[in-house]
């Protein structure tokens, strides 16, 4: 039976259902990460803990990629060697501030990626960004301290401090992925397995002289906190980015930036729902602040960006107008 239009608008509305459910799922896996390394690592065991859960996703990651035959060239190497150091630096800020903080603030502080990272692509590229974005970084901002301080006067704790250090490489990776990747042709996949295999080399050689040994680490996981460890590499990590990168070209990166862009909320579900963290009045509404204040922004730098962008076609349509040449209609366009 011939399909009709309807049955390619269904499809069409479930394919979208269905990458839509996908990125909910990895931004909760992201939210609940907090909890689940909670769990697992101690002062001793972070170093330990990232390498075998980098060396494992980094395998499955290489599996399957060579499963798709395609050889990892050159610039993908030498770019996912330096993304991977840098990804290495996020990993390591956030798990070791996890292990003296609770989940809900890892998860919350970490969201502040959001607000930093257009105003270092802002720093670097010379475009200015509206005053509206920087009122709506401070109320992020002052969300954090009102989260970290739980309604008191006081400087944040040295977990907190870890997990804000991330927040800022995590920006300084993402800005430059952009600046390393923009225009050039690179396989996404390619470059995250590059990026995990990075991160496990760097962690593998790190254990050796800081904290516990992988034997002793492995040794210790019974199989309660096994299953917990599983979880951390196979959907955390491993399902996470490959569906972030499936997901990617099925539909908009707007689309993808505010599905992935709920991994605070759940981190703050999870956190005091699952972890029970004790969270005040005030830190309640420090949770508040940043959702809100990181939403404004990844509103308004959207917005700023479309203009832009805008902009610079409208500016290259006049030219091609003054210079005489036109495009080329196409038929069916």
């Amino acid at each position: 039976m011939p399909s009709t239009p309807d049955d390619g608008g269904v499809t069409t509305l479930l394919t979208r259902f269905r990458v839509d459910i996908l990125l909910l799922l990895v931004a909760a896996s992201w939210g609940s990460t907090y909890l689940v390394a909670k769990e697992l690592v101690t002062p001793n065991s972070g170093v330990a803990l990232l390498a075998v859960r980098m060396v494992l996703a980094a395998v499955v990651m290489g599996a399957i990629v060579g499963a798709r035959r395609n050889r990892v060239t050159a610039a993908e190497l030498r770019v996912g060697v330096v993304l991977g150091t840098l990804l290495a630096a996020v990993f390591a800020f956030e798990t070791f501030g996890i292990a003296h903080t609770s989940a809900t603030n890892a998860g919350l502080i970490i969201s502040l990626t959001i607000v930093f990272t257009p105003i270092l692509d802002s720093v670097v590229s010379g475009r200015r960004l509206p005053g509206r974005f920087f009122v709506a970084a401070l109320i992020a901002v002052i969300g954090v301290a009102l989260l970290a301080g739980n309604g008191a006067l006081r400087p944040p704790g040295l977990g907190d401090l870890l997990v804000l250090v991330a927040a800022v490489i995590r920006a300084v990776h993402v800005t430059t992925m952009h600046r390393l990747t923009a225009g050039k042709p690179m396989d996404s996949l390619h470059l995250t397995t590059v990026q995990l295999a990075t991160c496990a080399a760097l962690f593998s050689v790190a254990s050796t002289v800081s904290g516990d040994s992988i034997p002793h680490f492995l040794s210790r996981l019974d199989p309660g906190r096994g299953t917990l460890f599983l979880y951390l590499v196979l959907v955390c990590t491993v399902f996470a980015f490959f569906v972030q990168t499936w997901a990617v070209r099925r539909t908009s990166p707007s689309r993808v930036s505010l599905l992935l862009g709920t991994e605070p909320i759940w981190a703050a579900v999870i956190g005091v729902a699952i972890a029970h963290d004790s969270v005040t009045a005030a830190g309640f509404c420090g949770i508040a602040l940043i959702l809100a204040g990181t939403a404004w922004g990844r509103s308004i730098e959207q917005r700023h960006r479309l203009a832009a962008l805008a902009a610079l076609v409208a500016l290259a349509d006049d030219a091609s107008d003054r210079s005489g040449h036109h495009p080329v209609a196409v038929p069916g366009e």
